[in-house]
């Protein structure tokens, strides 16, 4: 039978405040991700960092980890001349990691409870293996077998190595979101599915946000839905049609607000514009109870959400 922990502690506590950018703090510690594997090339590397990073954000006031497997794939390893067998080890120690630092984190406050942490297992669409930005635009067709094959090295990986639950993220594509939906049932395992846009009406691949919604919404293991990896200002709007649709909790973690620049490859801050402060209350009255960061985030911008929801209440 299923553990359904995010929703039990979305009802114990109202509020939940998920971690940052992996990538972003792995590059502050010096990492070189300028690499199809992403921030999966530190598990091979150098996995103590991300176990570091993981207890920072702990630090920061974060009650989910998001493991270092979202582009932690088979068919990645697998070009790099990695074997299934030593793939599979690769993707559980990804949630090793996680529990390391949540048993860190314990040592050093043993006031907190162990129920309120939790380790979501994180899914990447197969666009994110490709590596050419097909996460936001949903330009790829597989078959659902195709995606099946995909998928089940890494999800058995999670369940096996004792994920909390599965954080199916950066979603671009509902057809691929209904088979992964299907492998969950098939691995009695909850987890929350977010997924990212084209605009504040439609997922990338150009679906209705409310389609999506009410696609996750009507299925058991699903214990939150919503967005990630997109421009703040994009937010409002695709949680109030959520809502409309759903009465599942809301989970929204979006980017820094940077802007990229594809030609350079680098980040830029926005010249004007809101801070945290300008978002996150609004969201909490929206609906949305899990708040946390994605793309260009950093601790310190868990510690002003985690504030910031603090400060909205619990309800």
């Amino acid at each position: 039978m299923a553990q359904h922990l995010l929703a039990d502690l979305i009802r114990r506590t109202g509020s939940v405040v998920i971690d940052g950018a992996m990538s972003t703090a792995l590059e502050k510690a010096g990492c070189d991700l300028n690499d199809k594997l992403w921030s999966a090339r530190v598990l091979i590397e150098d996995p103590d960092k991300i176990r570091q990073v993981h207890l920072d954000y702990f630090e920061a006031g974060a009650n989910v980890a998001i493991t270092a497997s979202y582009q932690a794939t088979e068919a990645g390893f697998s070009e790099r001349g990695i074997n299934p067998e030593a793939a599979y080890d690769l993707i559980a120690q990804s949630v090793t990691l996680a529990k390391q630092a949540r048993a860190d984190f314990l040592a050093r406050h043993p006031e907190k409870d162990p129920k309120s942490l939790l380790i979501a297992g994180a899914i990447g669409p197969y666009g994110a293996y490709l590596a050419n930005g097909a996460e936001y635009t949903g330009d790829y067709h597989l078959t659902d077998s195709q995606y099946r094959a995909f998928h089940q090295l890494r999800m058995k990986a999670l369940v096996e190595a004792g994920a909390d639950f599965l954080g199916v993220e950066t979603q671009a594509r509902l057809d691929e979101v209904k088979v992964i939906l299907d492998m969950m049932k098939e691995f009695d395992a909850a987890g929350w599915v977010t997924f990212t846009l084209k605009d504040s009406g439609h997922i990338a691949d150009g679906t209705p946000i409310e389609e999506a919604a009410k696609v996750c919404g009507n299925h058991p293991l699903v214990d939150a839905i919503g967005i990630n990896c997109v421009k703040r200002e994009m937010v409002a709007d695709a949680l109030k049609r959520i809502s409309s649709v759903t009465d599942k909790p809301m989970i929204v973690y979006p980017n820094s607000g940077e802007t990229y620049d594809p030609t350079t490859k680098t980040w830029h801050h926005p010249v004007s514009g809101p801070g945290w402060d300008g978002f996150v209350s609004k969201w909490k009255s929206m609906g949305a109870v899990c708040l946390g960061g994605c793309c260009r985030t950093l601790p310190s911008d868990i510690v002003q959400i985690a504030a910031l929801m603090k400060a909205a209440g619990t309800h």
